[in-house]
């Protein structure tokens, strides 16, 4: 099986992209990874990584799309950059299954849409990363900033992905929720009252309306939501756990006692930070097109790249588009 990584998209590439596509491939015998960008930088790094295998292609790409150029502009104009040619290989081989990239979220978004295109049915795809809970699991947020403005069927068909990913993950019953500001039915704008009553009627595992502040409380596997909503409530979870964690160790720092106090707390905190580290958990999945995409953060380094590629892996064995395909057909008769 073959997913194909963008070498120069992110913060850290290509240097951290390419480690961590070796450590995927060593730790998995199956994969074939295509790494696109600059041929000669990124032989240079396989040399200085002493790794040389049969199951790495290069595929050479001299231009890189950056995060001020205008994301339609670049992936129409900018045809030798690594994301552009990225997309042109996973579109035109049949045996490569996903596509990996820490760059430009535009890009990434608008390359998939204009690239590979929509899955039959799919009103509007959506981007739908996982988020750590208390309870060690994970819950996918979707739409996180794909649409903004949406109608009651585009959520519809988000739950349906939704579902669909989360039991490509090992999850057998997926537990959805709507995003709101309430939880009684009756609560929200007439649009969500209508995707209430829409996924209540559904054969999926519907558990009702959820607050932001229970999102990551591990009661759910899946919060539905429309982009705008979706982006408000990541930021604001990563903003208030940031100041939290700065907090925390400003109070530590500020005296003796609470230097010797923090000494018993620091394998406490470090696990805690660990618990909550969105990195273990991989990309965000792009859902709703024609093939996996998966949008790791910007600040990538290589294990989180590992763990994306592995992530891309396990979807694209079990079948995740031809799933959720069905699932939307299904749901469409």
């Amino acid at each position: 099986m073959k997913i194909v990584v963008d070498a120069f998209g992110g913060d850290f590439a290509p240097y951290e992209i390419v480690a961590g596509a070796v450590k995927a491939l060593q730790k998995n015998e199956k994969l074939n990874i295509v790494l696109v960008g600059d041929k000669d930088k990124i032989t240079e790094i396989l040399q200085s990584l002493v790794f040389v295998s049969d199951r790495l292609e290069i595929v050479h790409a001299p231009d890189v799309v950056t995060m001020d150029d205008i994301p339609t502009v670049a992936i129409r104009t900018k045809k030798t950059s690594s994301i552009v040619v990225a997309y042109d290989y996973l579109k035109q081989n049949d045996d490569a299954e996903a596509l990996v990239s820490a760059g430009s979220t535009g890009a990434t978004l608008t390359g998939a849409v204009l690239k590979l295109g929509r899955i039959k049915n799919i009103s509007r795809p959506a981007l739908a990363p996982i988020l750590p809970t208390v309870n060690d699991g994970g819950v996918m947020l979707l739409d996180c900033g794909a649409n903004a403005e949406c109608k009651a069927e585009n959520l519809l068909h988000f739950a349906i992905m939704g579902n669909e990913y989360m039991r490509a993950m090992g999850v057998k019953k997926p537990r959805i929720a709507l995003l709101n500001i309430g939880t009684e039915e009756e609560k929200g704008s007439e649009m969500i009252k209508e995707v209430y009553q829409m996924l209540k009627n559904s054969k999926l595992n519907f558990v009702g309306n959820i607050e932001a502040r229970d999102v990551l409380r591990g009661t759910v596997d899946v919060v539905v939501c429309d982009g705008f909503s979706g982006n408000v409530c990541l930021k604001t979870i990563e903003g208030t756990a940031e100041i939290l964690f700065g907090e925390i160790k400003s109070v530590m720092k500020s005296s003796l006692k609470t230097k010797i106090g923090a000494l018993f707390l620091k394998k406490g905190m470090v696990n805690i930070k660990k618990k909550y580290d969105y990195r273990k958990l991989g990309g965000a999945p792009l859902l709703g097109v024609q093939k996996i995409v998966l949008k790791c953060h910007g600040n990538s380094k290589a294990d989180s790249i590992a763990s994306t590629i592995e992530q891309a892996y396990q979807l694209a064995s079990n079948k995740l588009i031809d799933k959720v395909t069905k699932a939307v057909e299904k749901n469409e008769e």
